[in-house]
């Protein structure tokens, strides 16, 4: 499985405004299986799990306030690429060659 780490480096969708893009992306999301569902939610729940900790330890240790900021920082990192790669085999492009009407 190849990861994209940008919308524009899906193969067919390049050429493609931001806005249509996504909504493909979103599309094949829907259609993503349910153990592909399964491992994207739970990599989101251990990256965004540990988030809600140090936020809590910030009553004895205020520096985990920036620690919990840099955790987040990973959710786009890891968690977008890999749904990315995984929605990538159920998009749908539209049909562009339109015959001519005789």
């Amino acid at each position: 499985m190849k990861l994209y780490f940008f919308t524009k480096n899906i193969p067919g969708l390049s050429k493609m405004s931001l806005k249509q893009r996504m909504t493909l992306l979103e599309d094949a999301g829907k259609r993503m299986s349910v153990p592909e569902k399964t491992l994207l939610n739970v990599l989101k729940l251990l990256v965004i799990v540990p988030v809600f900790v140090f936020i809590l330890r910030t009553a004895t240790d205020w520096t985990s306030l920036v620690w919990a900021f840099l955790v987040f920082l990973l959710y786009p990192i890891v968690v977008k690429p890999l749904q990315y790669s995984l929605s990538a085999k159920y998009i749908k492009l539209p049909d562009n060659t339109s015959s001519p009407k005789e």
